[in-house]
């Protein structure tokens, strides 16, 4: 109630209550900018702001193909430099044949990557992409060791 009787006040003044607020807080800065600046003038330092670099939301597209013609559209993905998880499991081994056949000779033109998930499963990824695969590279190394474990023991 005592802020509505301040505003008839001020505007009786044809002022306003804000802008007084206003100009107050203007003012302020000011003091405080001038103060900075003085600062950063005695130390030789200057105010610069530098942006961070955001990084990039990274989007990884789910496909489940039901046609040959789909796999255009993971080519076109692909094109895109988006990563793309392709799943065959209900595409007849043929035509399942034929879009692996189509999006291995994208990847290769591409200069991308394939990766064998399992047995309807790819993952494809492009150039700027890597994919590390430590499952496979435990199985390698378990296979080499134990097969020369085997043919160090016939010796």
């Amino acid at each position: 109630m005592s802020g509505a009787i301040m505003n008839k006040i001020w505007g009786a003044f044809g002022m306003d209550a804000n802008e007084e607020e206003e100009e107050e807080y203007e003012e302020n800065n000011e003091e405080i900018e001038e103060e900075n600046n003085k600062e950063n003038k005695i130390w030789g330092r200057r105010n610069k702001v530098v942006a961070m670099p955001q990084p990039q939301q990274i989007k990884m597209v789910i496909s489940q193909p039901t046609t040959f013609d789909q796999a255009e559209d993971i080519c076109d993905l692909l094109k895109d430099k988006q990563s793309v998880i392709v799943n065959l499991e209900y595409v007849n081994k043929d035509i399942a044949r034929r879009i692996i056949d189509v999006v291995s000779g994208a990847v290769h033109a591409l200069d991308g990557h394939i990766q064998k998930v399992s047995n309807s499963i790819f993952l494809i990824a492009p150039y700027n992409y890597e994919i590390t695969n430590e499952m496979a590279r435990e199985e390698i190394k378990n296979k080499l060791s134990v097969s020369w474990l085997k043919n160090s023991g016939n010796n």
